[in-house]
């Protein structure tokens, strides 16, 4: 049984950069994945185009756009691999880009670009990467061994050092699973709660009925919810759904929003509500909900006025306390969401292995010889290729300390 400088479990995003990265260091690595095939959360990502990493990260604070117990965590990792060090090895293998929104760069054609590229960097390393291999346990190195055995379903195989590279538990249909936080559970590693993140939120009951016919619409809009110091606030698009709210808007929300909470919406965020009504007022013969749907889109302007019997009349007619209701409920919407489309819709996991049992250098975990990457710690980025950065950063991170830990 031939033993190995590294085996890396999951061959996704952080797994195989980090194959690529390790074996063109000289060590001897075995990338393993149980799914058939490889990164499918890359290929399915940002629409088909891999949304690959974000301009506008700032290592220095990464409290901005990183959720975790603590956040400042991947700083170290993140300040030694930046999104400029991503696009420099894009644009080495001739990948077309653009940036899209907010400092979000995507693939112009596919995201089977990154895919290939990974591959790529892998074989330039001489990576062995076998798929459909499923691993039973890991034996730790005992007192006459200084090496990890898996049992797999390919047979044993040794390693000086074991890197989890599993991801979360979001999207099981391509092969998600808890893999991850076993292993770190068996070794007396501590988990933080896990649940899942950019997701869309869901609403039950009487209380959605005015607005599940408004499925389809999305708008911009300012989303926050929290209070005080704990308050978050995200100015972006909003999409409604059979079943809730979805779109950018709300899935960057989700990651902060409590079980049991509100969240509170602006409708028209560049409309001063209050006084466009009073004006129409003034002025205007026409029915209020006419006027509504110049300031705001028509379906959610008739969804708003059925639902009040002292706004459908003429605006000229509407009382002024029933108009800064109207003004209110528009601007500064306040409803509590039952819950979520779960792991099923999340882009994340949020939660994971517990980063006071991580090295923020190395990636290495108190378990010697033994690490993880990317999102399977409790590490999660916003929306817009944050998520991504970290896995690039954290493999990056743990490469190279393993090339220095075997002199390589």
């Amino acid at each position: 049984m031939k033993t190995l400088d590294v085996v890396i479990v999951g061959a996704g995003a952080a797994g195989l950069f980090c194959a690529g990265v390790a074996g063109q260091r000289g060590l001897k690595v075995l990338v393993i994945d149980h799914c058939d095939k490889i990164a499918e959360k890359i290929r399915i990502s940002g629409g088909g185009r891999c949304n690959f990493t974000n301009r506008l990260l700032d290592a220095s604070a990464p409290q901005k756009h990183f959720i975790s117990q603590n956040p400042h965590f991947c700083r170290s990792a993140l300040s030694r691999y930046t999104p400029q060090d991503f696009i420099d090895l894009v644009q080495k293998h001739g990948i077309a880009f653009h940036e899209k929104h907010k400092g979000q760069l995507f693939c112009d054609h596919s995201a089977e670009d990154i895919i290939r590229m990974l591959l790529a960097e892998c074989t330039a390393g001489g990576v062995d990467i076998r798929t459909g291999c499923s691993v039973k346990s890991v034996h730790a190195p005992t007192e006459d061994k200084t090496y990890y055995t898996l049992d797999t379903s390919d047979g044993p195989i040794q390693t000086t050092a074991l890197v989890v590279a599993t991801g979360g538990l979001s999207i099981p249909k391509i092969g998600a699973s808890d893999w991850g936080y076993r292993i770190a559970s068996q070794f007396g590693l501590r988990l933080v709660e896990r649940r899942p993140g950019l997701v869309p939120l869901t609403f039950d009951g009487a209380a959605w009925a005015p607005y599940a016919q408004l499925a389809g619409l999305a708008l911009p809009v300012g989303i926050e919810t929290g209070e005080k110091k704990n308050r978050m606030h995200f100015d972006e698009d909003l999409l409604f759904t059979h079943r809730g709210l979805s779109g950018p808007g709300v899935l960057q929300i989700s990651s902060y929003w409590q079980e049991g909470t509100p969240i509170r919406l602006n409708l028209a965020p560049e409309v001063n509500l209050p006084e466009r009504l009073q004006e129409a007022k003034l002025r205007s013969k026409k029915l209020l909900g006419n006027e509504l749907a110049t300031l705001v889109p028509n379906r959610l302007a008739e969804a708003w006025i059925s639902q009040d019997p002292a706004l459908q009349r003429t605006a000229a007619e509407v009382p002024d306390k029933a108009l800064n209701k109207l003004a209110e409920a528009l601007s500064s919407w306040r409803i509590t969401p039952t819950g979520s489309e779960g792991y099923k819709k999340a882009e994340v996991t949020l939660g994971g292995v517990d980063t006071r049992d991580v090295s923020s250098q190395t990636m290495e975990s108190k378990q010697p010889g033994l690490y993880f990457i990317g999102e399977v710690i409790d590490v999660t980025g916003w929306l817009g290729g944050y998520n991504f950065q970290w896995a690039w950063a954290s493999a990056h991170a743990c490469a190279q300390a393993l090339a220095e830990k075997h002199g390589a």
